[in-house]
């Protein structure tokens, strides 16, 4: 007989306690902290999340030193700053990044969940080949073919270059999983195991328009929720899009808040 579930305000906490701050920039080039905030660098830009604002008597001055820390010192040309719904503060923030230009994009919902949920067998064509890019050899080639496909779905995301090097400098916490009919990429997503914790994370999950409603999705998430057990994980976290959020729900996730990134522009 299963465990029971933990609730949707436990999975809440969890994942406030274990997936916010640090074990947000711990694969950054670089970061560093002011106040509440964990400012790092990546491919490609910068990143600022928090795990809260309490206290914190000016958001407004705090968000101007971060501009300038990206601006000025480091000459970064764009950066997120991560927010979620559920926060005390919220609504503050929102007005006070908007009012230093910030542009926000469109909301996730964040799903956390018991990774046993998802690691089960699903049926899908017998020409599909599910599988993790264990060569690093063949990365190359097949991150930029993954990537190719995640790009048009997303219309946008990481590059091939940015893919591969977080999966060379990742030793072992990031994990690049493929669906493939013959050499058509159909399906991709990334697992990130978080140092340090009982969570890993379903990333960049995308399927090919042709191949969507053959179960592929759910058995590239199942192989992963898989992984993530062989590797101690017990529970999975996934920032989805509507796309994807019926999918993770009937697999038993749950919805325990909504994450919006605000883009800074030079």
């Amino acid at each position: 007989m299963n465990a029971p579930q933990p609730s949707s305000a436990e999975l809440l906490a969890t994942y406030d306690a274990q997936l916010r701050g640090e074990a947000e920039v711990y694969d950054a080039l670089s970061w560093t902290r002011d106040g509440p905030l964990y400012r790092g660098v990546l491919d490609g830009g910068g990143f600022v999340s928090y795990v809260s604002l309490d206290g914190i008597d000016n958001i407004a001055r705090l968000v101007q030193r971060t501009i300038g820390h990206y601006r000025d010192e480091l000459g970064v040309d764009e950066f997120e700053w991560k927010t979620r719904g559920h926060d005390e503060r919220a609504e503050q923030l929102h007005q006070e990044l908007c009012n230093a230009g910030f542009i926000a994009e469109e909301p996730e919902t964040v799903m956390v969940g018991a990774a046993e949920l998802l690691s089960h067998s699903v049926a899908i064509p017998t020409t599909v080949n599910v599988r993790r890019v264990d060569n690093l050899a063949e990365a190359a080639d097949l991150i930029a073919r993954a990537t190719a496909m995640q790009r048009k779905v997303f219309n946008g995301g990481p590059s091939a270059e940015e893919a591969l090097a977080r999966l060379h400098r990742s030793q072992g916490t990031e994990q690049f999983w493929v669906a493939e009919v013959h050499d058509e990429i159909v399906c991709a997503g990334r697992l990130t195991l978080i140092p340090n914790a009982d969570f890993a994370g379903l990333w960049g999950g995308a399927t090919h328009p042709d191949w969507r409603g053959k179960g592929i999705y759910r058995a590239l998430t199942a192989a992963r929720a898989g992984a993530a057990l062989a590797a101690g994980k017990h529970y999975l976290q996934s920032d989805c899009s509507p796309m994807s959020r019926p999918i993770l729900e009937r697999s038993g996730l749950t919805a325990v808040t909504t994450t919006t990134p605000y883009i800074w522009h030079r």
